[in-house]
């Protein structure tokens, strides 16, 4: 894994995210050449969804560190990512990661489909 930084960090996590996904890369089966992928696939009930996962860089992708955390953004994502805010919510009703987008015009009750 490369150690520079490429890049401002396009989106944010909170430190509940933070903790989060420190905890999963800490676990004795991480492969410590991933980093942390954030992104967007088409589908979902408002139009697209939210990505959030570990894998390789790619050609394309943007590098980024957020908190000690390395991470990765394909270029083409950015515009509807910039600004984004991703949390850990861990309730009664409701454990996971959550998105805030700015850029989103809609969303629905799912919480990880979106709308430009």
């Amino acid at each position: 894994m490369e150690n520079r930084v490429v890049e401002e960090a396009p989106v944010l996590l909170t430190d509940g995210a933070i903790k989060e996904i420190k905890k999963l890369m800490s676990a004795p089966d991480f492969e410590a050449d991933q980093y942390l992928r954030l992104g967007v696939k088409g589908g979902g009930c408002s139009g697209l969804s939210y990505m959030l996962g570990f894998d390789k860089k790619e050609s394309n992708d943007k590098m980024f560190e957020v908190a000690g955390i390395p991470c990765i953004i394909n270029k083409a994502h950015e515009i509807y990512l910039a600004g984004m805010e991703v949390d850990w919510s861990e309730g009664l009703n409701n454990r996971g990661f959550t998105f805030s987008n700015p850029n989103a015009s809609s969303t629905c009750g799912c919480g990880t489909s979106f709308a430009v």
